[in-house]
């Protein structure tokens, strides 16, 4: 206790320390407790601290696989009582994912009852559930009776628990871990450990091996529910080449009950009539499959996914998702990589070698340096297990030499300790014992003095000997070391081998190569629609092709004050554009319009149009179209609506315009027109061939026709073939045809000269 001596404590005993540093140096104490123990793994075991003492609870408990299961609540008890000092609902839901077959590729517990399930399912309350070890746990426990290991003390003092598990089982690589601490993370899925035993193996033999030559044979992740990972070799290598990266997961279409093996493959079962469904057979790893369906299900009836009728989930042991498409003439490739992009049938996986190292360090390892790091743990826990059991020989011959001398001087033995009242002394004067050899054969019965064999004693000498010079042999050389490690690594391969039921690799490697690209396009039904926009630009869109009428914009109700403007048929998978007079283009999907029942939606709750910005044309997208653009100034290009379309809210500046000058022209221009006429504020007419436009993506354009006042007030292309035509006055919606046009046509920028007898006074075609 501090005294009132020290000038930092108060006499009430308050020490009085800087905020900062005394923040700063409580939260380091607590960083690096999270860090070193309780979020990451030590790449040793590959075991956080729960994990460990939950296992060596279970060891204590003797919840050995040939024993007995006892109720989790014995286990979690003992773990918070004797070891782990926290809450029991976190070491119950450590000690249930241990159990969970769908989450470790590898349980290292065996569960009886309820531990949940792969729909995302919580387990029942540890009461009600019971445990016991798998023989995985049993491997990775191995020699811990053997000097392995340090054995430390437990919180409290009163217990001791083991700072590693010594096991050859490669748990860190084979079941993976995730973790965050304090600024750092892990993130490591699990693997084969066929793969993982391979790529020791020639890191064991050769030091200098390149991570190509272990990617060879270690070839990724390996999750316990399957599944595909589809990115290239090359992603994959570097990721375990630098310890961080990604990895692409994928759920597997697979019908066992096809006929054909290529829909088997595909996932495909042909249904009478023509028609097919498909099944998900296994989902990706942490992917609860409840809410895969959930999310299926959504995008139906969200009408994201309308190619899709039905999911159904036909799950029992095994995953069986059954998607039905609305048709026998949807593209199975499509409607799958619809699935894919749109819902959590396909999902990345972090990867991130950040573990403890053997100096209890945190680092982020690549995959060499860590098994580097593994085999020289194993040849350590090699070395300490030879030198505990020739400690055990050296006891062992010491107390087999007593035995012998006892033997071969039975009578005089049994005669002192019938006589001598501290016999102990007395025979190791007379036989030159040590003290424990004399106390061993003390503690002997009669009985066994009497079968003592001479022969007996002296072979199992014999044998304890030649496995003395054996091991001492194996101490003394790294080559017998490596040849040790190698033999029994080879020993835990055939039992995880890929031939055996639980070894046999379950998620597939392999690129990605869809045949289909994904277009969200696709997924909107076809049919026809009538889009409208009114003078004051609220948008709709009615079913089908409505008669649009004389004027062109069909008979619509608008709201008071409004009126029409554009109406135009396509279909529901068409773009529409939007031509600003400000030169911006903007884009509008026709199948996500509101419907014609009411006024519509302002178009520019969905576009972000200036409000000074008049809309002078609505034109239907389709490949390869052309636009004749044209300025007040009296410049103007052709553009390709390919060129035009935009993805986002602010549309696309086309037309560059200076001053207060106008787009005021944005007309489709059909296949066989060959000229352009255009007209000015001048009332002057030129026509000139469409050859001499030039087809751009940007700009101001070239000019037209040349003014000394105005402007461009129309422009349109025709067919000089058939002669120039324009609409005539009133409600009869009549046109006139000029067929000589001779007299007009010039080179394109001329200033023209007065139109044909009718030509409308507005100036407008």
């Amino acid at each position: 206790m501090a005294t009132s001596d020290d000038t930092n404590v108060s006499e009430k005993g308050i020490i009085r320390e800087p905020f900062e540093s005394a923040l700063s140096e409580r939260y380091l104490v607590y960083a690096l407790s999270t860090i070193t123990a309780r979020s990451l793994p030590d790449l040793r075991d590959g075991l956080k601290p729960v994990h460990r003492r939950l296992l060596w609870t279970m060891r204590q408990l003797k919840l050995s696989p040939d024993n007995a299961f006892k109720k989790s609540a014995r286990v979690v008890g003992d773990v918070i009582g004797k070891y782990h000092p926290h809450g029991d609902v976190a070491v119950y839901d450590a000690m249930v994912r241990l159990a969970q077959p769908f989450t470790l590729r590898y349980p290292l517990v065996e569960g009886q009852g309820n531990f949940g399930n792969i729909d995302g399912d919580n387990a029942a309350a540890y009461r009600y559930t019971e445990a016991r070890m798998t023989r995985t746990a049993m491997q990775l426990m191995a020699g811990l009776d053997e000097g392995t290991v340090e054995f430390v003390p437990t919180y409290n003092g009163e217990e001791e628990e083991p700072e590693l598990m010594p096991g050859l089982f490669p748990n860190l690589l084979a079941n993976g871990a995730s973790g965050i601490a304090v600024g750092m993370a892990t993130s490591i899925p699990s693997h084969n450990v066929a793969e993982v035993l391979d790529a020791a193996e020639l890191v064991l033999f050769n030091r200098d091996v390149t991570h190509a030559e272990l990617m060879a044979v270690f070839h990724g992740p390996d999750f316990a529910t399957g599944g595909l990972v589809v990115d290239s070799a090359d992603a994959i290598s570097h990721a375990y080449e630098t310890g961080r990266g990604s990895f692409r997961m994928r759920g597997r279409f697979h019908a066992e009950e096809a006929e054909d093996k290529a829909d088997r493959e595909a996932g495909i079962e042909r249904i009478k009539g023509g028609a097919y469904q498909l099944v998900i057979s296994e989902i990706p790893y942490q992917v609860p499959k409840g809410k895969l369906i959930e999310q299926i299900a959504a995008a139906i009836s969200d009408k994201k996914l309308p190619i899709l009728e039905d999911v159904r989930d036909e799950s029992d042991e095994q995953i069986r998702i059954v998607l039905v498409p609305r048709s026998r003439n949807v593209d199975p490739e499509l409607l799958k990589e619809s699935v894919y992009k749109l819902t959590d049938l396909e999902t990345r996986f972090s990867l991130n070698l950040n573990v403890l190292d053997h100096t209890r360090t945190p680092m982020v390892m690549g995959l060499k340096e860590l098994l580097t790091s593994w085999i020289v743990h194993q040849t350590e826990i090699l070395q300490r297990r030879t030198s505990h059991r020739l400690a055990k020989i050296a006891d062992r011959l010491e107390l087999l030499e007593g035995y012998i001398i006892a033997f071969l001087n039975l009578d005089r033995v049994i005669a002192i300790i019938r006589t001598e009242d501290e016999p102990k002394p007395v025979m190791m004067a007379e036989f030159g014992l040590n003290d424990r050899q004399a106390e061993a054969i003390l503690n002997m019965r009669l009985r066994s003095l009497r079968k003592l064999e001479e022969m007996q004693l002296r072979g199992e000498k014999d044998d304890i000997l030649k496995e003395k010079e054996q091991l001492e042999k194996l101490l003394a050389s790294p080559v017998r070391q490596r040849t040790r490690l190698k033999n029994d690594m080879a020993a835990l391969r055939k039992e995880y081998g890929p031939d055996t039921s639980i070894g046999v690799r379950r998620t597939t490697i392999a690129e990605a190569t869809p045949t289909v690209e994904f277009n969200p396009d696709a997924m909107i039904e076809k049919e026809p629609v009538t889009v409208i926009l009114s003078q004051k630009g609220w948008v709709r869109g009615a079913k089908g092709h409505v008669d649009l009428g004389k004027d062109g914009c069909g008979d619509f109700k608008y709201k008071e004050g409004d009126g029409p403007a554009f109406a135009v048929h396509c279909q529901t998978t068409d773009k529409i554009l939007l031509a600003g007079d400000d030169g911006r283009f903007f884009t509008l999907g026709a199948g996500k319009l509101p419907g014609a029942r009411g006024f519509g939606e302002p178009v520019r709750n969905t576009l972000d149009i200036e409000a000074s910005t008049r809309i002078i044309s609505l034109i239907v997208h389709e490949k390869g179209r052309q636009l004749l653009l044209a300025s007040t100034l009296g410049k103007g290009f052709v553009a390709l609506t390919d060129e035009l379309l935009a993805e986002t809210r602010k549309g696309r500046q086309v037309v560059n315009l200076k001053g207060d000058a106008r787009l005021t022209v944005a007309r489709p221009i059909e296949g066989a027109h060959d000229h352009v006429a255009v007209v000015g504020q001048n009332r002057k007419l030129v026509v000139f061939a469409l050859e001499e436009m030039p087809v751009m993506t940007r700009g101001q354009g070239v000019t037209l026709q040349r003014y000394r006042d105005g402007g461009l007030s129309d422009a349109r292309t025709f067919t000089l073939a058939e002669g120039l035509s324009w609409t005539m006055g009133g409600d009869t919606g009549r046109t006139r045809t000029e067929g000589d046009i001779g007299m007009w046509k010039v080179a394109r920028g001329a200033a023209g000269r007065m139109p044909p007898q009718g030509f409308p006074k507005d100036n407008l075609f």
